[in-house]
């Protein structure tokens, strides 16, 4: 697929990853409605972070995932051919007591966007999570891994999967499920364990965390972006999950010691524990470790950044960017 002239709509289109993919689609030259969710403030996130002159070329729309007319009328007015779906709630914590809001807008507007694609779409790209397959069972994970969501966040986005594939079964749609692990980056909000570690190593006397010894596979926005857009450049996977990740593992306790690194500080002493982020024993996932053979080899997709190149430019930009964060608060 060519994007140039094509008309794709990318939801949550606010979010980290989702402003990077409007980003690449832009300068592919597709025609790009971004789907936001609506607030009072008309918030756009991270898409204020684009250059002024491409994000005038963005489409700009405001709703809610949960909304199945809206969403059959922004794709049928805006005569829509290809769908990246990243739009969800994401946040493990507060799927602990919000596990409501996580079905109805990450199942329920999974099956809003599939409804409204019946009509007619070239591609739909689905947005899972490394979270499905829980703890490894064996590394590195393929996409053949049993799943096991361990929170209420992975179980909704084993749902929301699983619902995709079987609309690609059922009524043949022109389903691909991209599977990205532990993605970061500039935009990425202090939520995440990376940039959790960098604003308190850069503004703090400790750096309070939760576990050091979980091991997750760290892959760069921009490789991962760089996966979203390959997948839907191919027509290959249709039905089928796709997995995008770097292929190696870190433990949060090496990650805290290469910020270190780089910005010059014995981070390692500075970490406190911090009992209120820590998940619950039986839903923490201990090791993510990804296989993106299938990707390479159907596809020719493998990351093109190092750990250490992609933690350098996340660093560059926090400190670039510092006040836009608050140090103090735990961001959930």
């Amino acid at each position: 697929m060519d994007f140039k002239g094509k008309k794709v709509l990318v939801t949550g289109a606010g979010g980290f990853i989702a402003s990077h993919l409007v980003e690449s689609l832009i300068q592919r030259r597709a025609k790009v409605t971004a789907f936001i969710r609506k607030t009072s403030m008309a918030n756009i996130g991270m898409l204020n972070e684009l250059p002024l002159e491409q994000l005038k070329k963005v489409n700009l729309t405001f709703g809610d995932l949960r909304n199945p007319e809206l969403i059959k009328k922004v794709i049928s007015d805006e005569g829509i051919e290809v769908v990246y779906h990243l739009g969800a709630m994401i946040s493990i914590p507060d799927s602990y007591n919000a596990s409501r809001d996580y079905v109805e807008t990450n199942i329920g507007g999974t099956l809003n966007i599939l409804e409204a694609c019946k009509g007619g779409i070239e591609k739909i790209l689905i947005t899972s999570t490394s979270e499905v397959y829980g703890t490894a069972l064996y590394t590195p994970i393929d996409e053949g891994h049993p799943l096991n969501p361990q929170s209420p966040y992975a179980a909704s986005k084993v749902g929301a999967d699983k619902l995709a594939e079987s609309f690609y079964k059922s009524f043949g749609l022109p389903i691909s499920i991209v599977r990205p692990f532990n993605t970061f980056g500039p935009r990425q909000s202090q939520r995440a364990v990376i940039p959790a570690v960098i604003i308190q190593a850069l503004t703090q006397e400790k750096i309070r965390l939760g576990s050091l010894f979980t091991q997750r596979d760290f892959n760069y926005v921009q490789d991962t972006v760089n996966g979203f857009i390959k997948v839907g450049e191919y027509g290959k996977f249709e039905g089928e999950v796709t997995n995008i990740c770097s292929g190696r593992t870190i433990s949060i306790e090496d990650l805290v010691k290469r910020v270190g690194e780089i910005i010059k500080k014995d981070t390692l002493s500075m970490v406190e524990a911090d009992e209120s982020r820590l998940r619950p024993e039986k839903s923490e996932v201990q090791l993510l470790l990804g296989d993106y053979s299938k990707a390479e080899r159907e596809v020719g997709w493998k990351p093109q950044f190092s750990f250490e190149e992609g933690l350098e430019k996340t660093i560059n930009y926090i400190q670039q960017n510092i006040k836009k964060y608050n140090p103090e608060r735990y961001a959930k």
